[in-house]
């Protein structure tokens, strides 16, 4: 429009008043604050009550119902880098209805938006994905919108904190959000461990918009996997790391620096720690030297090693804090963590039987279903199984893809080590490619190969056995053991007495197991031809507890749950606290442009005021 009106509706009595406020600046810079998310809906929303147009002398207010969607769809971007939503779009004070007659500021951007579309051919609606780099604050904003947009199957959360502060966020998808359900797998995929290698990281995002979007779309292949199995994705567990491997690759495309070799050496490394400069693959408790020292003892549990105290006198990165809470939290059946550096996936152990040998094949008690777990996902992969394809300076060829992880090279306090020593998942580590930081040009190309072997590898959790272990009244007991004969590693049952076990086709006898109650054995057949995992539920009767020799020598179960027994960890990081006991809170990063402007300050940008 060409004509307003003033005072406008925040009350500024002329044009220059109202490019003097806080308001106005605030659109002029949002675009790039919030990384070009919302852009240029916000502005023109904005501008509409800086600016309304007027019809007879009149004022006319935009629609209000324009605002509640600009709001619906951005609320989460302003949460991303924690800034409040601002007071003057607040829809229902400077906004009006149909009734009392508006204006939508968005018609002309609809209009060519729509006219932009209708060039396109009318095929079948698909999924869109934008495949470019995505920053810490895009990606926290996408999750959520993602969660907000598909908020009947997915839920955005917080597992902890990063050392700088940042959010380790996860979203889950499954048609039950929030909430464990009987007999449903759940699975876990973490990408960004290493932040400079960032491939996994943005397959994981890619991932995330993918399953939402096909699923309302009615892909029933997507709808069939969310609606049997719990889903949930950490895109990034180490943000702050990505933070500086991304800052790095910025300064290598900046032709005014050089040295351009320096740069490239520098972002194999630059970022693979996180801001404490810890490998947190290399920071988790090493169960895997006390399963070697033990191994040779019968009585001995090998499953759910409990972390010996002394860990937590060492230095615990807080973003390895947090992934062992949630891997202890969630009844997790299998998991994929995505790295960067070479084509292959490698498999636990990942330290070697002799500490003395470089490289040794040092197999789990799961050795089979593991190279089962690799290969669905080498297999899927476009090029990672196939002989002529190109690697990184080791040899993977001979093996199609997969190698037990310490045959390969040996290193201890690996995550997925701890994960199968702790827990009943089963993880694998998925190598993505030799450039841990590719260009934007092979974002979309490494995607369309990874993307059925990203599906693959979810839907392969329905495989195996899985059932319930329940007392005579029906009561499901939590923590009894289930085993397979000639496989020395038991799972344990979840909250209501389920339990998951992946397993290869054949014949098998299981056994579960559970203090206080009678031991039930039964022999179970998996034929090949089986595309799900087969049902076997136990009923255990209830016997006199006697005293057992074990319990005093191996007293393993009591001792799983301490976890951080002597608050280490905590105590290390404690809030801030100012005089009076106050919790010192620290301005954003983005409030320098409003308080060195020489404007009053915006304290209704902020949060908590």
């Amino acid at each position: 429009h060409s004509r307003t009106i003033f005072p406008n509706i925040l009350g500024h009595r002329t044009r220059m008043e109202a490019e003097s406020g806080a308001e106005y600046l605030l659109l002029s810079v949002i675009r790039g604050l919030l990384n070009g998310e919302c852009s240029p809906e916000i502005r023109l929303v904005g501008c509409s009550v800086l600016a309304s147009p007027c019809k007879d002398d009149k004022m006319i207010k935009p629609c209000r119902s324009t605002c509640e969607a600009l709001r619906k769809d951005c609320i989460h971007s302003f949460e991303a880098i924690e800034m409040a939503w601002p007071y003057f779009l607040d829809c229902d004070r400077f906004f009006a209805s149909d009734e009392e007659g508006c204006f939508d500021p968005l018609v002309g951007l609809k209009a060519r938006q729509e006219l932009a579309l209708s060039s396109f051919s009318p095929e079948e609606p698909g999924t869109i994905i934008q495949f470019t780099y995505t920053s810490n604050a895009q990606m926290y904003s996408l999750l959520k919108r993602t969660a907000a947009k598909c908020s009947h199957i997915s839920n955005v959360y917080s597992i902890g904190r990063s050392t700088e502060g940042r959010d380790l966020l996860a979203i889950e998808f499954t048609d039950n959000p929030g909430q464990h359900e009987l007999l449903e797998p759940e699975i876990k995929l973490v990408g960004n461990m290493h932040g400079n290698e960032v491939l996994g990281r943005q397959l994981l995002i890619y991932l995330v918009q993918y399953l939402c979007s096909e699923y309302i779309l009615g892909n029933q292949r997507i709808q069939t996997l969310i609606n049997t199995t719990r889903i949930h994705i950490l895109a990034s567990m180490n943000p702050d790391g990505y933070e500086l491997a991304a800052s790095e690759v910025e300064d290598r495309n900046d032709p005014e620096l050089g040295n351009q070799e320096g740069h490239l050496l520098n972002g194999w490394t630059n970022g693979r720690t996180n801001a404490q400069n810890i490998d947190l693959n290399r920071n988790f408790p090493d169960l895997t030297s006390i399963f070697y020292r033990n191994r040779r003892s019968r009585h001995y549990r090998i499953d759910h090693i409990p972390i010996p105290d002394s860990y937590w006198f060492g230095k615990v990165a807080p973003e390895t804090y947090a992934v062992m809470k949630w891997i202890r939290s969630l009844p997790f059946v299998q998991s994929a963590s995505l790295h960067g550096g070479e084509l292959v996936i490698s498999y636990p152990f990942d330290y070697s039987r002799d500490v003395h040998e470089e490289r040794m094949f040092s197999p789990t008690p799961d050795e089979q279903a593991f190279k089962q777990l690799a290969r669905t996902y080498a297999d899927a992969h476009e090029t990672m199984s196939n002989n002529d394809t190109d690697r990184c300076g080791a040899s993977f060829y001979r093996t199609r893809g997969i190698i037990n992880g310490a045959l390969w090279y040996s290193f201890a306090g690996g995550m997925s080590d701890f994960n199968y020593l702790h827990t009943n998942c089963l993880e694998i580590t998925v190598e993505l490619g030799c450039d841990k930081f590719p260009s934007e040009a092979e974002l979309y190309p490494e995607w369309k190969r990874n993307k059925e072997a990203l599906l693959s590898f979810m839907e392969s959790v329905h495989r195996g056995i899985k059932g319930v272990v329940k007392d005579k009244d029906g009561n499901g007991i939590k923590g009894a053991s289930v085993s397979v004969r000639g496989i020395r590693k038991d799972v344990t049952t979840a909250e209501d007495g389920d339990y998951w076990r992946l397993l290869n086709p054949g014949t098998h006898i299981l056994t579960a197991t559970a203090k206080g109650f009678s031991k039930v054995s039964k022999r179970v057949h998996l034929p090949h031809s089986m595309n799900k995992a087969g049902r076997v539920d136990f009923v255990l009767e209830k016997v006199p507890v006697e005293p057992d020799i074990d319990d005093h020598l191996f007293p393993t179960v009591d001792t799983w749950d301490r976890f951080d027994p002597y608050n280490q960890f905590e105590r290390y990081s404690e809030p801030d606290v100012a005089e009076g006991g106050i919790e010192r809170q620290e301005k954003p990063w983005w409030w320098n442009y409003f308080s060195q402007s020489g404007i009053s300050a915006p304290h209704w940008l902020l949060r908590n005021v």
